[in-house]
């Protein structure tokens, strides 16, 4: 069954989720022919592996702190801090504390 995106003009929050955190799964916010939005949630110590996307992505921390790897370089993201990775770059995440992050990929590269 596929998950309901955001239709088209629709205003959608992304606060931090505070209390409600520990109970949030992970949500598709929207995906449209070259665009994919996600509020990925990370309990504590809980990780993403390692992983490429074919076109440019962002991650923003909305709230919590996630260790973040890449190019053999280890960063701390914390609420409010943004990356961005070119297409093909590899990139890991792993929760520090509990997290919630933005994500947002292009899906066809260049």
């Amino acid at each position: 069954m596929a998950l309901p995106h955001t239709p088209s003009g629709q205003v959608v929050s992304v606060l931090p989720l505070g209390a409600r955190l520990a109970q949030t799964a992970s949500s598709a916010i929207l995906k449209a022919g070259q665009l994919e939005v996600m509020r990925v949630v990370l309990p504590a110590g809980k990780s993403m592996g390692e992983h490429r996307t074919p076109g440019e992505v962002t991650v923003q921390c909305l709230e919590g702190t996630v260790e973040l790897q890449s190019a053999g370089t280890t960063h701390l993201l914390r609420q409010g801090d943004l990356v961005h990775f070119e297409p093909r770059a590899l990139h890991g995440l792993r929760a520090v504390e509990d997290a919630s992050l933005l994500v947002t990929v292009c899906l066809a590269p260049g």
